[in-house]
């Protein structure tokens, strides 16, 4: 008997600010890489596909990017943060 079959893995590459398709409203965004590998005796072997996405945090809303875009968006969320750019509003801060 030979138990095989297809395991799925997600992985979390970025979280950006960006403006959504579906809801119009900037906020962020999850940069996902979701692995698809086949198992051999719940083993996984070697992957069989390999998909990017983003998803809205606002609205759920999720929409499938490719590799290079991917890597473009990834290396953009590289530059945000200290001495990059900076996510959303800066807060005002109260004098008491």
């Amino acid at each position: 008997m030979i138990i095989f079959g297809t395991k799925g893995y997600l992985y979390q590459l970025a979280i950006l600010t960006l403006v959504c398709g579906q809801c119009g409203n900037p906020a962020a965004h999850t940069l996902r890489k979701r692995v698809t590998k086949f198992t051999l005796f719940f083993v996984p072997l070697f992957p069989i596909s390999t998909k990017y996405l983003t998803q809205c945090t606002f609205c759920g809303a999720e929409q499938k990017v490719t590799k290079e875009q991917a890597e473009q968006l990834q290396a953009q969320g590289a530059g945000d943060g200290p001495g990059g750019r900076p996510h959303g509003q800066p807060q005002q801060q109260h004098r008491f």
